[in-house]
């Protein structure tokens, strides 16, 4: 299709963009020159008058160079917008203000007319689409790009981050209660399947409730733990233990887990689990794999201060012979 800004004119009128575009068809026709002025592409010239059709255009219209496109956004930006952006980065970047435009008036929009709705602590989600109309625009698009241009804290924005649903299973509904939370989706179920069918008793740990873990999400999924799970689990005077692979990467996300949940409930790593890895690794003579690349290897004391000095040291040993032992190790027979 023609590009409008290669019209060697200033000004253009109806008749030219509907001859320069080739369009037949005046509802198209409408859309089209609406599209530009939304765009930014042409300014209605309002002393032309209207061409006196239903809906209505105006018979003569100012093209916007680009140069002087982003000169007419310099008052946008010092005079339009809220006094709560820091609207240097713009000033500066015409060109990305082009670009984020119709997000940052959006924002500015919301922020001016309607911030009483910033009272109500509702989802990331939710608070996104109720300013860009797009329910991902915070999370996966330009969101907090525009909102760290404009210097504007996120946390003002009054929302929260939600995280997948814990999937677990209870024994008994008593409390206090041993929670034991699972890293990985295969011991989840095996343990859960354990219990079912017997006793709370594993490894020779009284356990009540599993939770699946899912890795690093348990860390994010605490933030709603109290809303995830039924009270009788929630109760703070709960044993929360954690079981993992045993690698740097499985014990970092119990170090997280431990810094994240310390001041509500006791939280340890399920010794009794990770003994019968390292047992069943070396009575077995089993060849571990190789510890994953790219893992964080700055781990701290409170996972290995928990086992007593022989298990201390045999964990040492196969962290720095670059070897893990993932706790798929352990199956039903095991239990």
């Amino acid at each position: 299709m023609y590009k409008i800004e290669n019209y060697k004119k200033n000004t253009i009128t109806l008749d030219e963009i509907e001859k320069l575009l080739k369009i037949d068809d005046y509802t198209v026709l409408y859309d089209e020159v609406n599209k530009l002025i939304d765009e930014g592409r042409i300014n209605i010239i309002k002393s032309s008058g209207g061409n006196g059709r239903k809906p209505g255009l105006y018979m003569k219209y100012r093209i916007i160079r680009d140069e002087e496109e982003l000169k007419q956004y310099v008052d946008e930006i010092e005079y339009k917008l809220s006094t709560r952006f820091d609207v240097s980065y713009y000033r500066n970047h015409l060109k990305k203000y082009k670009e984020h435009r119709k997000y940052i008036l959006m924002l500015n929009d919301f922020i001016i007319n309607k911030k009483e709705k910033l009272q109500n602590y509702i989802s990331m989600n939710e608070r996104s689409f109720e300013i860009w109309h797009r329910e991902k625009f915070l999370q996966k698009e330009e969101g907090k790009t525009i909102l760290k241009n404009l210097k504007f804290n996120i946390t003002e924005l009054n929302f929260y981050e939600t995280s997948e649903p814990l999937a677990y299973y209870s024994k008994c509904v008593k409390t206090p209660q041993n929670i034991l939370i699972i890293e990985n989706k295969d011991t989840y179920y095996t343990f859960r399947k354990y219990l079912i069918n017997n006793d709370g008793n594993l490894l020779g740990k009284e356990i009540d409730t599993v939770i699946y873990g899912a890795g690093k999400n348990i860390i994010k999924a605490f933030n709603d733990f109290d809303i995830s799970v039924e009270d009788y689990i929630a109760d703070r005077r709960n044993t929360l233990y954690y079981f993992g692979d045993l690698d740097y990467e499985g014990i970092i996300i119990y170090e997280s887990f431990l810094q994240k949940a310390e001041q509500e409930y006791d939280v340890c790593p399920f010794v009794e689990g990770y003994i019968k890895m390292i047992d069943k690794y070396n009575s077995d003579k089993i060849n571990l794999p190789a510890t994953k690349e790219g893992q964080n290897r700055n781990i701290k004391d409170s996972f290995l201060d928990r086992f007593n000095d022989e298990y201390k040291k045999k964990i040492k040993d196969i962290l720095e012979a670059d070897l893990y032992i993932p706790q798929e190790i352990i199956n039903i027979d095991d239990l």
